[in-house]
């Protein structure tokens, strides 16, 4: 797993790579705060060496709360997140990007 920040000198945007090495997966997505935690809105693409990636455009100074969604049951954390939450809803901790 990993998260490149891209910060924009042009405008308060940071570009924001997610990587999800998963082999065996069938699809898999990225949920969180900056898309309402919808499992459809931000699909990671699966590359021909089994890793799945994205680029999302984030506002900067600002947190974002989220967790991939492997196959639509398997919810994991990123080992690289600057930082924890926990969240009583879902009874587990989030990662947290903090731009």
């Amino acid at each position: 797993m990993a998260i490149k920040k891209q910060f924009l000198k042009s405008k308060p945007v940071c570009k924001v790579t997610f990587t999800l090495p998963m082999e065996e997966a069938k699809n898999a997505a990225v949920i969180g705060s900056f898309n309402e935690w919808d499992q459809k809105a931000t699909p990671l693409k699966k590359l021909k060496n089994g890793t799945f990636k994205t680029t999302v455009d984030l506002e900067t100074s600002n947190s974002y709360e989220f967790r991939y969604v492997v196959d639509g049951t398997t919810y994991l954390n990123e080992e690289q997140a600057d930082s924890y939450a926990w969240n009583d809803y879902a009874g587990a901790e989030n990662s947290v990007l903090s731009l």
